[in-house]
């Protein structure tokens, strides 16, 4: 992979959380930063050489494969009680019958990102297939959340479902002016286990990486029942939330 000039497009936007209504032990959202990806055209390193420029105990949180009814909706409230923002990468054939569970994580000040319609590995499929594919998602997520129907994205940031992305893909992103988002610390729920155990391996792999891109799925249920307990340690522990938003971004998402 080709290392990445990744500060100057990352703007921040505040240096100072605002007062969380309702709730003055609030984990809040420290910054929000502007991301280009004419500078910064992938993130995150666990595939690739350079993550976003995150100061010590600084995250990044994002939810992958919604939304999901039940799970998504308790996930919000969490995120909503701490005024945390986060990232929603998702899927065009969850969004198509749930399309008000998209529409709130917008209202409520989060960033709409985008995770193909069907969650197909695109590297396993010929490069116009894998782009109908993106295509698809992109359209069926910017109808529901802003009633456009359109494969230019609002919102430019995207995830491969499974990370499975290849040279030609990757290149292909860049050329459209979209941010490929990977990560740095993963929650790993696609895995079994109870919301106690997800809480110690994910806080145990933060305290590792100290800073970073963390994913997690809206649609488990583990995830939704643990992140209350999740954000008000990462509080204890002194951890701040980034929120990141696409380059001139501010009149869309404000």
């Amino acid at each position: 992979m080709i290392a990445i000039a990744a500060t100057a497009a990352l703007i921040p936007w505040a240096a100072v959380a605002e007062p969380c209504p309702g709730n003055s032990q609030a984990l809040g959202t420290e910054r929000v930063i502007e991301v280009d990806a004419k500078t910064t055209p992938r993130v995150g390193r666990k595939h690739f050489p350079t993550t976003l420029p995150l100061h010590a105990k600084e995250l990044v949180l994002t939810f992958d494969d919604g939304p999901w009814p039940g799970t998504t909706s308790k996930i919000l409230d969490a995120l909503r009680h701490e005024c945390v923002r986060a990232t929603f990468f998702l899927l065009g054939k969850n969004v198509e019958p749930h399309p008000e569970l998209a529409r709130r994580e917008l209202a409520e000040g989060h960033t709409i990102g985008h995770h193909t319609y069907s969650h197909a590995l695109l590297d396993r499929m010929p490069l116009a297939r894998a782009e109908a594919e993106i295509n698809r998602g992109i359209e069926e997520d910017d109808y529901a959340v802003y009633g456009q129907r359109r494969t230019v994205p609002i919102t430019p940031f995207f995830r491969f479902p499974g990370f499975a992305a290849n040279r030609a893909l990757l290149d292909r992103m860049s050329e459209r002016g979209i941010v490929v988002f990977g990560a740095d610390v993963w929650a790993s729920d696609w895995d079994p286990m109870s919301p106690d155990q997800q809480l110690h391996l994910i806080l145990a792999r933060i305290e590792q990486a100290g800073r970073g891109i963390v994913l997690f799925h809206d649609t488990k249920a583990q995830t939704a029942q643990m992140l209350p307990v999740f954000l008000r340690e990462l509080k204890k522990r002194g951890y701040r939330i980034v929120h990141v938003v696409s380059a001139g971004a501010r009149g869309i998402l404000n």
